[in-house]
C-alpha cells in the first residue's frame, strides 16, 4: 500500500529518504528473545512470552523511560530470571536479520548523493547489536530513535526531530514505514509516505518519484 500527501509536490525527487528499521531493513522477531530467556527463569515461558509482549515493560524501555539496567531489573524480579546482564542482553543479539533489497535501495541512494535516515521505535540493546552485527546501519547520515527522543512514533514530537535532523520537510522527505498509523501521522506534514508491506511495490514507488529504486 502506498500513500502520498495531498500536497507532495512530485516534479522533483525527495530530497531525503527515511526508513524504518524493523521490518524494512531488519526482519526482527522477539519471541527468540523470550525463548533463549525463558530457559533461565522460574515461569513457563507460556506465562512470560504474554506478559512480556503486553505489559509496559517494553514500551517504557523504546520510550526511553527506563534505563537498560532498570528493563532488565524488572524483568528479573517478576520472571525469576537467573542469568545475568550479560547473558539476557546476548539474548537479544540472535533476533535480527536483513532485508537484502531494501539494503541494497539504501545504497544506491547513498551512491547517488541522496541522505538517508533511519527513524524507529526501538531500544539501546536493539541498536548496540544492530550497530555492531551489520555494518550497512552505519551508512546512513543520521537517526532519531524513540529511546533518545523520549517519544514514540506516531506521536508528533518525534517526527518534528526528524525535519530537525534532516534539515528537511514536507515533499523533500520520503518516508518508508511498515505500520500504518505511523505512515499516517506524516501525511499531514506533507510527507511523501509509503507503507512497507512489499519490496517490490517499494521500489516501484521509489523510481516513480525519480529515485533509484530499481537496480
Amino acid at each position: 500500500m502506498t500513500i502520498l500527501s495531498e500536497n507532495s509536490d512530485l516534479s522533483l525527487p525527495p530530497k531525503a529518504v527515511v526508513f524504518d528499521l524493523g521490518k524494512v531493513l531488519l526482519h526482527f522477531d522477539f519471541s527468540i528473545a523470550v525463548a533463549a530467556f525463558a530457559s533461565k527463569c522460574s515461569r513457563p515461558i507460556t506465562e512470560i512470552a504474554p506478559w512480556f509482549m503486553e505489559s509496559r515493560l517494553l514500551l517504557d524501555y523504546e520510550t526511553g523511560l527506563i534505563t537498560t539496567e532498570e528493563f532488565y531489573e524488572t524483568i528479573r524480579s517478576q520472571t525469576g530470571y537467573t542469568g545475568s546482564l550479560a547473558d539476557f542482553d546476548a539474548a537479544f543479539g540472535p533476533i535480527f536479520s536483513v532485508i537484502e533489497p531494501m539494503v541494497a535501495f539504501q545504497k544506491r541512494l547513498k551512491a547517488a548523493g541522496i541522505p538517508t535516515y533511519i527513524f524507529s521505535n526501538t531500544n539501546d540493546m536493539a541498536i548496540r547489536h544492530i550497530r555492531e552485527e551489520y555494518p550497512f546501519f552505519n551508512e546512513f547520515d543520521g537517526y532519531v530513535f524513540s529511546y533518545e527522543v523520549k517519544s514514540m512514533k506516531p506521536d508528533t514530537k518525534i517526527y518534528e526531530e526528524v525535519e530537525r535532523v534532516t534539515g528537511r520537510s514536507g515533499s523533500d522527505i520520503f518516508y518508508i514505514d511498515d505500520r500504518l498509523e505511523n505512515i499516517e501521522a506524516a501525511v499531514p506534514r506533507g510527507w511523501r509516505v509509503a507503507q512497507h508491506v512489499d519490496v517490490n511495490a517499494t521500489l516501484k514507488i521509489a523510481s516513480e518519484m525519480g529515485l533509484p529504486g530499481r537496480g
